[in-house]
């Protein structure tokens, strides 16, 4: 019969266990992933011993994990052929609260001057000696049976169930090397004696541990981790395959990203940018983020830390030894690893986008049509503000195309001499843009102007400021007195009769009566020379905010009502020519004032800004109504 011993734990265990069990760890299942991580670690240090040449019990023994699950008892086991504990390792790591045998080894390995040459020394999981005691969220007794590698070690048998005290047995059998950890269920536990539940924790969370991890004599384990492999050595169907057991998308990525990188800190990554995205509900930004793996081991799913807003369409995992983890695991002790894990993985995704910009111009349009949304806020990023700002795309004047994209260096390329700014102009389309009066200038110089469709692009744009030497500028703000350096062949539009002198006095007149009827609504009512095709124009008065931009500040704040601008008024415009004959017969004639009141409603209008479109309506039925009866047909 073996001898058996029982002993206390030490550190006031009943208060840490009970810490342990019910506020460390937010999800029981984490039990599975602590208890195969600390057998990856003990497979870890066995390895590390045989490749220095030490000697070694069961030295044929297959370096793997097995798990067994009996329902009907209730019960699972987990055994590991590792390095295994003898009777002082077992009392010393089991029996106090955070003393780690992890921590020791590697404090062992960093004073052996050989250790940074052995690659299991890095891929030790634990620093902390408390993820073994999660055992007893579920447990309601545990027995772990060990025999150390030592060929002269005996096996030894330690058994808890967790409530202060522990025993030590020393079997007389014959025992292998390795650990074995018995797990008697609780009974609001037993859930987890289902073979398939063990398989899918596995899968979850310990997919990629390094060792064959088997359930009742099935590896679980059967995905490979590619992003710690060569890139030449992986086929374009084997990330196709990783991605699709990664995302559950149906379709093969877009485009994929593999990085190991070393300094400032060591990280593997393997990024997926998708063909297409479900965001039917707008949450895609908020339900973001990268898998964050230590060692095969998955610390956090989506980790919205490794990857800002604007590139929350890339899908993927990040591994890396150097992040510092709690006692759980689960989450981070600090941030700053994270911050250059995530500041080295942003430029490597800017640069991947730029040579795909330049390399496949087709793939990256197809990419910017799907996720060119959601890239747009990036404006906000000031230190990657230059590759940004080079993968912006946009439909413009220039393009016949509707769906066609120019960049801001191509649309730089085509800018006439003695233009200095890139302009733009917000529409909810392009048809809806091409009507706007503020175009008529551009198209009669022939200057590009960039359409932007989408609420964001303004914000963008405006957030640039500039792009190289060239100040991006809405069309609305633009100076119209600096466009007339701008050279380039203007196209021929008719020109108006020019009014004599004295008609010239009468228009300031009708100016000043426009402003009479308008009164507060408008600051000025003057002469434009920007319109040609227009009767009228809304302008700012400063030149500070867009319409579009004013507009989204006015929903965001609940206001509707339209901001006091200036209107611009075409001289040459028939409509404006026959009023001016109308208020040379009688300044006060009522014609005058709806006419006034129509041009500016019809301004409000095509600015956005009308709110109730009844008056207008109604007032032009009544003008149509009264021209139908000047027609030689009507008596």
């Amino acid at each position: 019969m073996a001898k058996t011993r029982k002993l206390k734990f030490k550190a006031e265990v009943n208060k840490l266990l009970d810490i342990l069990v019910h506020s460390l760890y937010t999800n029981r299942e984490i039990f599975l992933r602590e208890l195969i991580s600390n057998a990856s670690d003990a497979l870890d240090k066995l390895r590390f011993e045989t490749t220095r040449g030490t000697e070694v019990v069961d030295s044929d023994l297959s370096l793997e994990i097995d798990i067994s699950v009996d329902k009907e008892a209730k019960k699972i086991t987990i055994r590991d052929t590792g390095i295994g504990m003898d009777e002082d390792e077992i009392i010393a790591n089991l029996g106090t609260v955070a003393k780690s045998g992890t921590e020791a080894f590697l404090k062992m390995l960093s004073e052996n001057a050989d250790a940074g040459k052995n690659e299991s020394a890095a891929s030790i999981i634990g620093k902390f000696g408390v993820g073994f005691y999660s055992v007893f969220m579920v447990a309601e007794k545990v027995v772990v049976t060990s025999r150390s590698y030592h060929k002269d070690a005996a096996p030894v048998r330690w058994i808890s169930s967790g409530s202060g005290t522990f025993s030590v047995e020393y079997p007389e059998e014959s025992i292998q090397r390795g650990t074995t950890i018995e797990i008697e269920l609780r009974e609001n536990a037993a859930e987890y004696a289902d073979p398939d539940k063990i398989k899918n924790i596995i899968k979850k969370h310990s997919n990629f541990v390094a060792f064959p991890i088997k359930v009742d004599g099935e590896k679980v384990n059967t995905v490979r981790a590619l992003w710690r492999e060569p890139k030449f050595k992986i086929k374009k169907e084997e990330y196709e395959e990783f991605y699709k057991f990664l995302t559950h998308d149906y379709q093969e990525p877009l485009d994929t990203l593999h990085v190991s990188i070393d300094a400032p800190v060591q990280f593997n990554a393997l990024i997926f940018f998708p063909k297409q995205i479900f965001d039917m509900f707008g949450t895609l930004r908020e339900d973001r983020g990268l898998d964050l793996y230590v060692n095969g081991v998955l610390i956090q799913h989506k980790n919205k830390d490794l990857i800002p807003e604007y590139l929350a369409f890339c899908k993927g995992l990040v591994e890396s030894p150097d992040i510092p983890l709690n006692i759980s695991r689960e989450t981070l002790q600090e941030n700053r690893v994270i911050q250059k894990i995530s500041s080295a993985l942003v430029k490597q995704v800017l640069n991947h986008l730029s040579k795909m910009a330049k390399d496949d111009k087709e793939k990256y349009d197809a990419f910017w049509k799907e996720h060119g949304k959601v890239f747009k806020f990036g404006y906000t990023d000031y230190a990657n503000q230059e590759k940004f700002a080079e993968l912006l795309r946009f439909n413009s004047s220039a393009m016949e195309n509707g769906d066609a994209l120019t960049s801001l260096a191509e649309y730089t390329e085509r800018m006439k001499e003695g233009q200095k700014e890139i302009y733009y102009l917000t529409g909810a389309s392009r048809e809806a843009i091409e009507s706007d009066p503020h175009l008529e200038l551009f198209r009669r110089k022939g200057i590009e102007v960039l359409y932007l469709y989408e609420p964001v692009d303004e914000f963008a744009l405006s957030g640039l400021g500039k792009y190289k030497d060239h100040e991006l500028k809405a069309v609305e703000q633009a100076d119209v007195s600096a466009l007339d350096e701008v050279k380039g062949e203007e196209k021929e539009t008719p020109q108006a009769e020019a009014l004599s002198d004295s008609d010239e006095k009468i228009f300031k007149k009708l100016l000043e009566r426009m402003k009479d009827i308008l009164g507060d609504r408008v600051t000025e009512v003057r002469e434009s020379k920007r319109l040609h095709d227009s009767a009228s124009c809304l302008v700012n008065p400063d030149g500070s905010m867009t319409s579009h931009m004013h507009k989204m500040m006015q929903m965001m704040n609940k206001d509707l009502t339209p901001p006091s601008k200036v209107m611009e008024v075409n001289k040459d415009h028939p409509l404006t020519r026959n009023l001016l004959k109308i208020y040379k017969n009688d300044p006060r004639d009522p014609f005058i004032e709806e006419t006034t009141e129509q041009m500016y409603e019809a301004a409000l209008l095509l600015e956005g800004y009308l709110t109730d479109p009844h008056r207008l309506v109604n007032r032009m039925n009544k003008m149509l109504e009264q021209s139908s009866g000047w027609h030689p047909a009507v008596k």
